[in-house]
């Protein structure tokens, strides 16, 4: 009945763990030792043979693909070639890995967290400083627009002054042209006189 159990455990693990030849631990799948204490490990596949140590819980290990006796054999994480009873190699993590996994994701989730705090309290006051600009330069456009109506008035009243200046410069140009054409008639007729006078 052993031997049936140990054939058949050993179909099970060769189809989930093919291995070729040429395979480096590198290439081999991956298993765990499942959420007991630790376990031993032992040179060949059984109890009598000797044992080489033991493994903790949640280990990630690689699995060669060979099967007997209900033990298959692993290469530790000191790359070493080991047996241990397959009922403790399982193909999901352990707890203590899944743990320490989910302890990573939420160091990583916090320290994202914390990141994307400090981001949108930069960007909440890069809008505080944009909107107070954007309010000092609508103040200095405000001013900007009286001045330009300050200057078109002046200018305005300057071209207007202007065309006063000339209207009064032609009225006098016209007055002394006016005087001088009345007076100048006279005189010459009065030297005219002056001098029938003389001869």
């Amino acid at each position: 009945m052993k031997i049936i159990k140990a054939l058949l455990v050993g179909l099970v693990l060769s189809s989930s763990f093919p291995l070729l030849a040429e395979d480096s631990p590198s290439n081999l799948p991956s298993g765990y030792i499942s959420d007991d204490l630790f376990i031993y490990m032992h040179s060949g596949a059984g109890n009598n043979y000797r044992i080489l140590g033991s493994i903790n819980s949640g280990t990630e290990v690689k699995v060669t693909g060979e099967s007997e006796n209900d033990y298959t054999e692993i290469i530790d994480d000191k790359n070493r070639n080991v047996w241990v009873e397959s009922k403790y190699l399982s193909l999901k993590p352990g707890l203590r890995f899944v743990i320490a996994e989910l302890n990573e994701k939420l160091a990583n989730t916090t320290s994202n967290t914390d990141s994307m705090s400090e981001e949108l309290s930069q960007t909440r006051s890069t809008i505080q400083n944009l909107s107070s600009e954007k309010a000092q330069l609508n103040n200095e456009i405000s001013q900007l627009n009286k001045t330009l109506i300050t200057i078109r008035a002046k200018l305005k009243d300057q071209d207007t002054n202007i065309k006063k200046e000339w209207f009064y410069n032609g009225a006098i140009v016209l007055v002394i042209g006016l005087l001088l054409g009345l007076i100048l008639p006279r005189l010459t007729s009065r030297r005219k006189g002056s001098m029938d006078n003389w001869k």
